[in-house]
């Protein structure tokens, strides 16, 4: 990855429900894609970082809410002993648009000195203010690896926490690619990816985003309630939300009798 700059990514997301019927949609998205170590020696005059813009970056709304949310995801690398996290760390994630945020899943892509990865977090929140974040580090990590983490925080009143995520990610100079596919008991259920092509976030570009979907993190939040309802006509079944895991973060497994489970 030649670049540092601040990059905005203008693509799609895709989800795609497998049983006890396809459902599935696509749409147009743009994302935030943030060189935190960067942005701590050389903040970008470009990016309106912890106040109000058309697009902005708030760093409380990553991690648990601290004021620098890279010291927090530093602390996390350390607790869970990855010390060649030492290069850059990159993270994907919605901006809020006219101040108003809703992530459902971001990424932390936390590169060593020499550009490859030394892990990934995917932190993820769900509609009832809940927030869990799956380390997956190891020998396997890698842009267009299968990462594996078992599932085990509630996102969508349709799914049973049970199973596992199989994740994928791929990056170039200007496109980046994250694919997530949950398998539950009796296989593959759900894929979902978003991807876009990336650019430098400037101003121009920034506006251009912001004029093609004005409220595109509102319509978030507008379509997650929308498809629960058609899956809701479908006759998918509803679960109810289980209480939260006890901790914030849990670690991506490989091992035999994790790759068993389903």
């Amino acid at each position: 990855m030649t670049t540092t700059a601040t990059l905005l990514a203008i693509g799609q997301v895709r989800h795609l429900r497998l049983r006890p019927t396809q459902h599935g949609f696509d749409y147009h998205t743009y994302f935030l894609l943030l060189p935190l170590r960067r942005l701590r020696a050389q903040p970008d005059a470009a990016l309106a970082r912890n106040r109000f813009g058309l697009l902005s970056f708030h760093d409380r709304d990553h991690g648990d809410g601290r004021a620098d949310c890279l010291a927090w995801l530093e602390e996390q690398l350390a607790v869970e002993g990855i010390t060649d996290a030492d290069g850059e760390i990159w993270l994907q994630t919605y901006p809020r648009v006219l101040g108003y945020a809703f992530k459902p899943v971001s990424f932390w892509y936390c590169h060593r000195a020499d550009g490859s990865l030394a892990a990934v977090v995917a932190e993820v929140n769900n509609t009832f203010g809940e927030r869990h974040c799956y380390l997956l580090a190891g020998d396997d990590v890698g842009f267009g690896r299968e990462l594996r983490a078992r599932k085990v925080f509630h996102v969508s009143p349709f799914c049973r926490v049970e199973g596992r995520y199989r994740f994928r990610f791929a990056r170039t100079d200007d496109r980046i690619v994250a694919r997530v596919e949950h398998d539950d008991a009796q296989g593959p259920l759900l894929i979902t990816s978003v991807g876009g092509e990336l650019a430098p976030a400037t101003m121009q570009r920034q506006r251009r985003a912001f004029w093609s979907q004005p409220l595109m993190t509102l319509a978030v939040i507008a379509r997650i309630h929308w498809h629960a309802l058609r899956l809701l006509a479908k006759r998918v079944p509803f679960f109810s939300k289980p209480q939260a895991p006890a901790t914030a973060l849990s670690r991506g497994s490989d091992d035999a009798a994790f790759n068993s489970l389903v």
